[in-house]
């Protein structure tokens, strides 16, 4: 049975309210087994949406670590978690990268060309995230950011030519249904089901994703 995480259209973005944000946490600690942990939020000032660590402009409103050392923070516990989420019930989604998955980032754009030709091509993906700043994400096994370079090489493409960027250890994404301030909620391009429960290595995609950062960067 698929499992109901996230989003797939813009229609149906929940609103950041605590309850929706908090039981979310808990299913990605519960049922995927993610780490989680809280980053800021959006609080109201005169009437302006502004992101809680008070910085103007913030660049991820709303959408980045809200202390130094939330790698220490971040839990697999659904317990934990929702601890975590009822004393900032506001507070953004954030997945730590570098340890259940990695994550390759890439345009929009070539993000959706790619995930065409990986139709086409019948492979097996992993969740995907789409952001509001046009970025998505693709979920992949841990160890990706030592392969990504050396495959992209032997792809034929100079890794600082073409927008792809490995996250690993030290980094994170925003999870749905996190919001950057009023620009939107980052969604699912591809959710979490079931039938990717078992992510797929770095190698198995990256032919077609860095084929499509290759025909972006040359526009």
């Amino acid at each position: 049975m698929e499992e109901t995480i996230g989003v797939t259209s813009a229609a149906q973005i929940p609103k950041q309210r605590g309850e929706a944000l908090l039981d979310t946490a808990v299913r990605y600690a519960e049922e995927r087994h993610w780490d989680v942990f809280p980053g800021t939020w959006l609080e109201s000032v005169e009437g302006v949406e502004q992101c809680s660590c008070g910085d103007s402009p913030c660049d991820a409103p709303g959408a980045h670590p809200a202390r130094e050392d939330w790698a220490t923070q971040a839990t697999g516990s659904a317990t934990a978690a929702r601890r975590l989420w009822q004393k900032q019930p506001k507070a953004s989604i954030l997945l730590p990268t570098g340890r259940t998955f990695d994550a390759i980032d890439v345009p929009e754009t070539a993000g959706f060309l790619a995930l065409a030709r990986m139709e086409r091509m019948e492979l097996t993906l992993g969740p995907v995230t789409c952001t509001p700043d046009r970025r998505m994400q693709f979920f992949v096994l841990p160890g990706a950011t030592a392969k990504v370079p050396d495959l992209v090489r032997k792809l034929g493409w100079p890794p600082a030519a073409i927008d792809l960027v490995p996250l690993g250890e030290g980094t994170y994404v925003a999870a749905p249904p996190t919001r950057f301030g009023s620009s939107g909620a980052v969604q699912w391009a591809c959710r979490p089901t079931a039938a990717n429960r078992w992510l797929p290595d770095a190698e198995e995609i990256i032919s077609p994703l860095a084929y499509a950062c290759g025909r972006e960067a040359r526009r």
